[in-house]
């Protein structure tokens, strides 16, 4: 799997640029990709078209867009581009406009690009990351920044939940059920410090839940959110109970009575409608503490 500086050179760095709308950020998030050797102009009219006919779900944080599209012809290998805007632009979306930054993904399959998307999420998490990333004066600083930092540890600011009475969470004739019927068993019993991240004790076979993280395409936002997802798992221990699948729309529909619950964004929630589990709108997709949240209540712990 390639690093995130490896799939995002230099030359894929564009700084302080103005857009006149998202369509004009978007293409020029594009052209850079065909520059760069990554794909072709069609796939930039296919990132474009994919918000018309899907909505701002691409929006999935606080003044940042990541946009993309399927894997198709126009992509000659996986590559990504980086288009920090002089002026925020507006896509539409109802919790995280303006954009003022846009990155762009073109992915030859949903494998190759898993690694950058961890370190992606971990960095834009990041306050300090963060900020280095804002505040890099050309693309060679900035890819300083990305270079240097994409293994660093993930960000701290979700809580986990405490310890519990030594039940996992346990699979059944109905998964949703299951969910509802570990709140007991997940409660903190810790008064020391409930906050500590305590593993729930091991059964003799540990049984594993699904949740799946949905988008348009199962190669772009989902796998973002997967990763943040996997953040706040791995900071409650509790990785070995609960599966994350990143898949698309028609996929989900057809996996969804497999899972516990379905996190994704409100406008890819509206297109799935009722899919018989939960269905978990999160409007920031970096953030471990609203991802947290969501966890905490799909669990009620």
């Amino acid at each position: 799997m390639s690093a995130l500086s490896d799939l995002l050179p230099p030359e894929a760095v564009r700084l302080d640029v103005l857009a006149a709308d998202w369509r004009e950020a978007v293409r020029d998030a594009g052209e850079l990709l065909v520059a760069t050797g990554a794909t072709t102009a069609d796939y930039t009219a296919e990132m474009i078209r994919n918000v018309e006919e899907n909505g701002p779900y691409i929006v999935i944080a606080p003044g940042f867009a990541f946009a993309h599209a399927r894997p198709s012809p126009a992509v000659l290998r996986t590559g990504m581009s980086w288009l920090r805007l002089a002026r925020p632009v507006e896509f539409g979306h109802e919790a995280n406009d303006p954009v003022n930054l846009v990155v762009a993904l073109a992915a030859e399959d949903a494998a190759a690009h898993t690694a950058a998307m961890a370190s992606l999420a971990r960095l834009l998490g990041d306050p300090e990351a963060s900020r280095a990333l804002q505040e890099a004066r050309t693309p060679q600083a900035l890819h300083a920044v990305l270079a240097g930092r994409q293994d660093a540890p993930t960000r701290t600011d979700g809580a986990a939940p405490g310890a519990t009475t030594g039940a996992s969470p346990t699979t059944g004739a109905s998964a949703t059920a299951g969910a509802a019927g570990t709140a007991g068993a997940l409660k903190a019993t810790d008064p020391a410090d409930p906050a500590d991240p305590v593993k729930p004790a091991s059964p003799a076979g540990p049984a594993v839940h699904k949740i799946l993280t949905v988008c348009g395409n199962g190669v772009g936002t989902s796998l973002f959110l997967k990763n943040t997802l996997e953040q706040v798992l791995d900071r409650w221990n509790w990785s070995r109970y609960v599966n994350v699948e990143a898949t698309d729309t028609i996929s989900a529909k057809g996996k969804a009575s497999e899972a516990v619950a379905i996190l994704t964004s409100r406008e890819i929630a509206r297109t799935l409608g009722d899919v018989g589990v939960p269905v978990k709108v999160v409007e920031d997709f970096t953030s471990t503490t609203e991802v947290d949240g969501v966890l905490r209540d799909t669990y009620d712990v």
